[in-house]
């Protein structure tokens, strides 16, 4: 989906506002503290459920309040809303019009992706935030993998209890050998998925790094000792587990490692580099979704300038018109968007320009568009 029009109320530092989005590009320009994070933190909640920024859902709401509110209309008119009232702890999840109970039905209609400074935690934050990225995809692309995911998860807590509390060897064998089928199973599907990946990634670092497209490899960790079967590390490692009280391999323990020559990619690459990689991941994936064609990824890009020179910027103007997603970019000063804003110009036939991209300056949690005097609200 792209998003036409995007409102919000009581949220973060934001006036209570409603914007017209192009289906494009999108630039917010403003200082630090101006609101615009908190508006890419609206657009990622309502994909997600919850904040880029924060785990404690009472801080997006507006000082002195006790709700908040947003909601979209995409450009086929479907609207989708989420509202949540801190003092009930009441979330109310509506799809043009209709309640629904799961998040997870708003992210079957809105696929969220962002980078921002601190996404360098997919390298230095441990497996943790490498799953979460890969979750995420393959919940778009893989469409059955989050319900084998819950039961799987299901099963691990079963299996966990039983280590904990050391129940008899015929209960433990059985929540162990439904729990390897299933780490099997997850295993295999995932497998599918990152290797579509991996085909996918060289094309955009051939745009964004051609100097290292060729020297990069992804490895897939599933969970457990490649050379043994799941229920032969298990067997191994049974007096570990009693000791640690849980599960100590599985499809919960996979990880993915980005390699350059072997070696670990964020100690081979600069800042900068490492920011271009991290977009060549996340368009990678963005394009795995779009071609699902379930729904149109979104494309959060929060403080363009940060760690990017101009050449590096002029390589990821070309990587994003080759996209087929929606795009939201925040920059601090707006001449580090002069490389976007250069190829989104193009002229019809009768030789008139025609801006692909709308540009707004945010301040005070305001939203003014720059060639308009009227302040949204």
């Amino acid at each position: 989906m792209s998003v036409a029009r995007l409102t919000t109320y009581n949220f973060r530092n934001l006036s209570s506002v409603t914007i017209d989005l192009h289906p494009n590009l999108n630039f917010f320009v403003g200082d630090n503290g101006s609101g615009k994070s908190s508006l890419l933190e609206a657009i990622f909640f309502l994909g997600h459920g919850k904040s880029f920024r924060t785990s404690k859902v009472e801080y997006l709401a507006s000082y002195d309040t006790d709700n908040f509110v947003v909601s979209i209309k995409d450009v086929n008119d479907l609207q989708l809303g989420l509202s949540k009232n801190l003092t009930t702890g009441v979330t109310l999840i509506k799809i043009n019009g209709e309640r629904h109970a799961r998040l997870s039905e708003l992210a079957k209609n809105i696929a969220v992706q962002i980078v921002t400074p601190e996404s360098f935690k997919l390298f230095f934050g441990g497996p943790k935030e490498r799953r979460r990225f890969i979750e995420l995809g393959m919940f778009h692309v893989k469409h059955d993998s989050s319900k084998q995911w819950r039961e799987f998860n299901r099963v691990l807590k079963q299996r966990n209890a039983c280590i904990r509390n050391k129940l008899d060897k015929s209960t433990f064998t059985y929540w162990t050998e439904l729990f390897c089928q299933l780490s099997e199973q997850v295993a295999e599907i995932r497998s599918q998925y990152i290797t579509s990946l991996i085909k996918e990634l060289p094309t955009w670092l051939n745009i964004l790094l051609p100097s290292i497209a060729k020297q990069v490899t992804v490895q897939y960790i599933q969970g457990w000792p490649q050379k043994k079967t799941l229920i032969d590390a298990l067997s191994d490692a049974h007096e570990r587990e009693q000791a640690f009280g849980y599960s100590i391999y599985g499809a919960h323990k996979f990880d993915t490692k980005f390699l350059i020559a072997k070696q670990p990619l964020e100690s081979q690459l600069s800042r900068g580099q490492q920011k271009l990689f991290l977009l060549a991941l996340t368009f990678a994936q963005a394009k795995l979704i779009a071609r699902v064609n379930r729904v149109k990824p979104i494309l959060l890009i929060d403080d363009i300038g940060a760690e990017l020179d101009s050449n590096s910027r002029q390589s990821l103007s070309k990587a994003i018109s080759n996209l087929d997603c929606q795009v939201v970019i925040t920059a601090i000063e707006e001449n580090v968007l002069q490389p976007f804003i250069s190829d989104s110009l193009v002229t019809n036939k009768e030789s008139s320009e025609k801006l692909k991209y709308h540009m707004f300056h945010v301040k005070h949690g305001g939203i003014l568009p720059v060639n308009n005097s009227v302040m949204i609200e």
